[in-house]
């Protein structure tokens, strides 16, 4: 059946996530356009969202709020405004927030609606050593690989330095250009290969690119040195690399409370937003998409949406083959795109109290480490990455006498991790745990598994011949592909948000030309700054 007739000016906007809802805003802000959302899960956030289980919330993947734009880092605290106050763990940890807290701002012990600023730790485990990341040359280091390693990576670095690999042909030149070879096999190789599920030698450089601009050991020796001679309140402004950041703002209560609060912004304002409706069908007449076909997932009906515009953060792969119409060459391409997916093994625990545990936690009886997270470069484990919830917020947990941890895996749709029943992950995850040195399997209170599908956009598969498939999609004049799985590229939150914001852009100034879209995010250059 067809839904009653829809306005003049209306956008069918696919998918609930960033990219999505921001906009939707910035048409009712900008526009006399307005939005209909439809999303097909339950969750407001896409990937960015919070997932709340007993109290105990989840952040997807870790989401640090900082971006080299302004006007994304103005948005943000628009929705939620800076802390004016210290949270409850900055007065335990002695932080020194007097230059980062915002005069007026909200005390976060009093309200809800109040975004966080952070201290950034991550760190790298290995050979059960913690080292700083990005790494730093010192004594640690030194402890971890011992001198004659850390000679040999030192030699094999300037030797790639004086004798470049001249065509990159695949992320592992990528790497070993910037890092050397032994570098590279040390610490890169093998996770991005847990992350990718594929030799580095089949990656292209090009994700490379997109992830790791401007970080080198050069530039990890200069920011150490910066850090070392200037004072803390020119540290806060210094110009670094994406990596290299000590300080980002976080909602109180996870990304997802962002998101949650932008929807209720858009269906104020007079959007509409539907969870559990999943587009299943684009129709699509005179280079135009007019309207979709939708499937309420509650009942398996379907219907129609009309729109004068569309705006898509599907997975181009189901997005191709969703359409009425398309060259046979075309939905070839996008059934070749490559997706990686993930899990996440929330762990709650009375406290960390592994061998590891003990070697740099914070005071207190939980035996708290001070990471946001921890980066697994061990072999003999499948985790990639371990979030202690608790340092990014400590109202993400709901007994702040508790740990709170995610256990990052990734995996691909359909394996066997993917497969694995619930409660076999969950001792999985504790046996790497307890066999890492975090924790004793006597202190876990409770857990829970979290799929996330599609997570990462490959640059594989059919990836190479991506540019054919966006010349198709762009010759929909209506069309607009935004956000991470909607342009098939590794964005950043504030990447997919800059091109939506360019996406009704185009609308507002009545343009069909997508380039300031594609744009977004692709310059080698990019990173951000504070």
């Amino acid at each position: 059946m067809s839904a009653s007739s829809p306005p003049q000016r209306r956008a069918i906007i696919i998918g609930g996530g960033p990219a999505g809802l921001t906009a939707a805003l910035e048409l009712l802000r900008q526009t006399d356009v307005t939005p209909l959302i439809l999303e097909a899960t339950p969750h407001i956030g896409g990937i960015s969202r919070t997932e709340n289980y007993r109290g105990n919330r989840i952040d997807i993947g870790g989401h640090r709020f900082f971006s080299r734009s302004q006007r994304i880092m103005e948005w943000w605290q628009e929705i939620l405004p800076l802390q004016g106050a210290p949270a409850r763990d900055d007065r335990a940890l002695g932080r020194d927030l007097a230059d980062l807290l915002t005069a007026d701002g909200p005390d976060p012990e009093k309200t809800d609606r109040v975004m966080l600023q952070r201290s950034r730790l991550s760190r790298i485990l290995h050979r059960r050593r913690f080292l700083a990341y990005p790494l730093a040359v010192g004594l640690p280091l030194v402890r971890a690989l011992g001198a004659g390693r850390l000679l040999l990576i030192l030699l094999s670095y300037l030797r790639a330095h004086l004798f470049p690999i001249r065509d990159e042909q695949n992320l592992e030149d990528f790497f070993i250009n910037r890092f050397g070879y032994r570098l590279y096999a040390t610490f890169f190789k093998d996770y991005t290969e847990k992350v990718w599920g594929r030799p580095c030698k089949e990656i292209p450089a090009e994700w490379g690119a997109q992830r790791v601009k401007g970080l080198s050991v050069a530039g990890a020796v200069k920011h150490a040195l910066r850090f070392l001679f200037t004072s803390p309140r020119a540290r806060a402004k210094a110009k670094v690399e994406t990596s290299l950041i000590q300080h980002f703002f976080y909602p109180k209560l996870g990304p997802g409370q962002l998101w949650e609060e932008v929807a209720r912004r858009v269906t104020g304002a007079g959007g509409t937003l539907r969870t559990g409706h999943q587009v299943v069908g684009l129709l699509t007449s005179d280079n135009r998409v007019t309207g979709v076909r939708v499937r309420k997932l509650a009942d398996g009906t379907e219907y129609v949406e009309d729109g004068e515009f569309c705006f898509s953060t599907m997975p181009v792969r189901d997005l191709i083959l969703a359409l009425d119409q398309a060259p046979e060459a075309t939905m070839e391409l996008a059934n070749g795109l490559v997706y990686r997916d993930f899990l996440t093994i929330g762990l709650l625990l009375s406290k960390m109290s592994g061998q590891l545990a003990a070697t740099g936690q914070a005071p207190g009886k939980t035996g708290l480490l001070p990471d946001n997270w921890i980066y697994i470069q061990e072999h003999d484990v499948r985790l990639g990455r371990l979030q202690i919830f608790n340092n990014w917020s400590p109202y993400m947990v709901d007994n702040p006498d508790t740990v709170w941890v995610g256990l990052e895996y990734f995996c691909d749709e359909g394996d066997d991790l993917w497969n694995m029943p619930d409660h076999e992950l969950q001792q999985l995850g504790v046996a790497e745990m307890t066999s890492l040195g975090f924790i004793d399997p006597a202190d876990v209170l409770d857990g829970v598994i979290i799929r996330q599908p599609k997570a990462y956009p490959a640059y594989f598969g059919t990836y190479h011949r991506f540019t054919e498939i966006r010349n198709f999609t762009d010759g929909l004049t209506n069309l607009f592909l935004i956000g991470r799985n909607g342009m098939h590229r590794y964005n950043n939150m504030d990447h997919s948000m800059l091109a939506a914001m360019a996406a009704v852009a185009a609308i507002k100034n009545g343009s069909t030309d997508k380039r300031a879209i594609w744009e977004v995010n692709s310059e080698e250059e990019y990173h951000e700054e504070g």
